[in-house]
C-alpha cells in the first residue's frame, strides 16, 4: 500500500472513531496498538474494507507514513505519553509532528512541547470533546503548541472537528500546553453542569415526588428554551425516561450514587487556586463527587445525624417549567461558564497564552459536551468586550441575574430547611452575592491577621501600610 496520510496510536473506543473520521474525510491511515490482536480485530470489523492499514510494531507504524508524518497518540495520561513519545522519537525526522489527543495535564504539555521542538519536530496537545460519537461524528477539538505546528494539522482538523454556523469547531488556541488547559476547564465547567441537573432532579424527586417522566417533561421544557438548551439538558432527560428493561422502572433509581472523575475537575480546581481566580460551583460539583464516593459513611451517618424532615417548598410546577427550579438552574449554568471563563481569562494573562475567548466559545457550540445556545451569547459578550472581567457584568447576563436570583435564593432556603444539599446552587447563591457586594466583611479578617502574626493591612482613609499593636 501507499504512505498513508495520517497515522493513530491507540486502539480505545475513541481512537478508533478518531480514526475512522479522519478516514471518512479522505485522510488515509495507520493504525498501531500495543497489542497486535486489537490492531488485527479492528482491520477486521470496524476497519476493514477502508483506506486504514495496520502496523505490527512502532518502526514499522513510522515507516507507513508520508512525510511530514502526522501522528495522533490516544493513551492514558501521564507517564504512558511520554512513554509513547520515548519509543517513537528514534523513528522520527525533523518536520514530523505527534499529537497528544488524551486529557494530558498542561504543565506535561509544556515540558513535551519544549522537549520534542528542541529535537526540531513539532508536538501539539490537544483537547478532545465529545465523547465517542463525537469522535466518530465531528468532536470540538482544542490543539495548543506552535503555530507552525498546527497550520501541519489544520487541514486535518478542520475537515474532521463538528461543523457549526460559523465555522468547524478547531481554532488554535495557543503556545505550550494552552490547548490542554482550555480542555482541563471545559471539563471543570462539564462538572458543574451535571452537579447542577443532579440538583435539579434531586429536589423535584424528594420535594414534590415526581417520576422520571413527569421530570423529562421539565427537562424537554428547559431545553426549548434560549438559555438551557443545550446537550447536557437533552441527555437528562432521555436519563429520565429510560425505563429498566427487566422490570419497567425508571432506570436512574437503579444505579448507585457514586460519581466517578478522571482529575481534570480536580485540575481545574487547582489550576484556579494557584492563580487566584475563584470557581466555587465548579469546586462544589468536584466536592459533591467526592462525598458521593463516601457511601458507606453516608449510609451510617443517616441514623446517627438527624435534620429537618423533608418538606414541601415552592418549585413551580410542571406548567410554569418549575419556574424557581428553572431561575436557579439557569444562574447555576451561567456562574460554571462564567467561572470557567473568568480561570481562562487568568491563565491567559499569566501563561501568556493570548487566548482568544470568543473562539473559544465557538468551538464549544458543537461537538463538545458542554455545546449549548447559550455560548453563542457567551461569544457575542466576548466580542462586545474583550476584556470583560467576568460574564455576570455583560449586559444580557447582568439581566438574567437581576430576573433570576430570587428564584435561585427561595429554591436554596427552601433546600436548606428541607435538609437536601445543593452544594451547586448554594455556591452560585453565595458567588453572585459576593461578586455584586462592594463591600465584604475581610476588613475583620485582615485585622485578625495583623493581630496574631503583624501581617499589616492597609486603610480606606488614608494611603499606605499599617500595623497595630492589638491589646490582648
Amino acid at each position: 500500500m501507499s504512505k498513508s496520510h495520517f497515522g493513530l496510536i491507540g486502539l480505545g473506543v475513541m481512537g478508533e472513531n478518531l480514526v475512522l473520521n479522519a478516514e471518512r474525510n479522505g485522510f488515509s491511515s495507520v493504525v498501531y496498538n500495543r497489542t497486535y490482536a486489537k490492531t488485527e480485530d479492528f482491520l477486521q470489523g470496524r476497519g476493514k474494507d477502508k483506506n486504514i492499514q495496520g502496523a505490527t510494531d512502532l518502526e514499522d507504524f513510522v515507516g507507513k507514513l508520508e512525510r511530514p508524518r502526522r501522528i495522533l497518540m490516544m493513551v492514558k495520561a501521564g507517564p504512558a505519553v511520554d512513554a509513547v513519545v520515548d519509543q517513537l522519537s528514534p523513528y522520527l525526522e525533523e518536520g514530523d509532528l505527534l499529537i497528544d489527543g488524551g486529557n494530558s495535564d498542561y504543565h506535561d504539555t509544556e515540558r513535551r512541547v519544549k522537549q520534542l521542538e528542541s529535537k526540531s519536530f513539532g508536538f501539539i496537545g490537544m483537547g478532545v470533546s465529545g465523547g465517542a460519537k463525537g469522535a466518530l461524528e465531528g468532536p470540538s477539538m482544542m490543539p495548543g503548541g506552535t503555530k507552525t505546528s498546527y497550520e501541519a494539522i489544520e487541514s486535518l482538523v478542520n475537515k474532521m472537528a463538528a461543523q457549526v454556523e460559523d465555522g468547524p469547531c478547531v481554532t488554535y488556541i495557543g503556545p505550550g500546553g494552552s490547548g490542554h488547559l482550555v480542555k482541563t476547564v471545559h471539563n471543570g465547567i462539564e462538572y458543574g453542569i451535571e452537579q447542577i441537573l443532579a440538583e435539579g432532579y434531586d429536589l423535584m424527586k424528594r420535594v414534590k415526588g415526581m417520576t422520571g417522566v413527569q421530570m423529562a417533561d421539565v427537562l424537554g421544557q428547559w431545553n426549548a428554551t434560549e438559555e438551557l438548551s443545550s446537550y447536557l439538558v437533552e441527555i437528562t432527560e432521555v436519563c429520565l425516561r429510560t425505563k429498566d428493561p427487566v422490570d419497567g422502572t425508571d432506570l436512574v433509581e437503579k444505579i448507585t450514587d457514586q460519581a466517578g472523575q478522571k482529575g481534570t475537575g480536580l485540575w481545574t480546581v487547582v489550576t484556579a487556586l494557584q492563580m487566584g481566580a475563584s470557581v466555587p460551583t465548579i469546586y462544589a460539583s468536584l466536592n459533591a463527587r467526592v462525598m458521593s464516593s463516601m457511601k458507606p459513611q453516608r449510609v451510617a451517618a443517616e441514623s446517627i445525624l438527624k435534620g429537618p424532615t423533608i418538606k414541601d417548598f415552592d418549585l413551580g410546577t410542571p406548567d410554569d417549567a418549575m419556574a424557581p427550579l428553572m431561575d436557579a438552574t439557569v444562574l447555576s449554568c451561567i456562574a460554571s461558564y462564567a467561572q470557567g471563563m473568568e480561570l481562562l481569562r487568568i491563565a491567559s494573562q499569566d501563561l501568556d497564552y493570548e487566548l482568544h475567548m470568543p473562539s473559544i466559545a465557538q468551538i464549544w457550540k458543537g461537538g463538545c459536551i458542554i455545546r449549548a445556545r447559550l455560548l453563542k451569547r457567551i461569544q457575542d459578550a466576548f466580542h462586545a468586550d474583550p476584556l470583560l472581567p467576568n460574564l455576570m457584568v455583560d449586559p444580557w447576563f447582568a439581566e438574567q441575574i437581576n430576573q433570576r436570583l430570587p428564584g435561585l435564593a427561595q429554591v436554596v432556603a427552601g433546600a436548606a430547611e428541607a435538609g437536601i444539599p445543593v452544594p451547586c446552587f448554594s455556591s452560585t447563591l453565595d458567588y453572585i452575592n459576593s461578586y455584586r457586594s462592594g463591600r465584604l466583611p475581610q476588613n475583620l479578617v485582615q485585622a485578625m491577621r495583623d493581630c496574631f502574626g503583624s501581617h499589616t493591612y492597609q486603610r480606606v482613609d488614608k494611603e499606605g501600610t499599617f500595623h497595630t499593636e492589638w491589646l490582648s
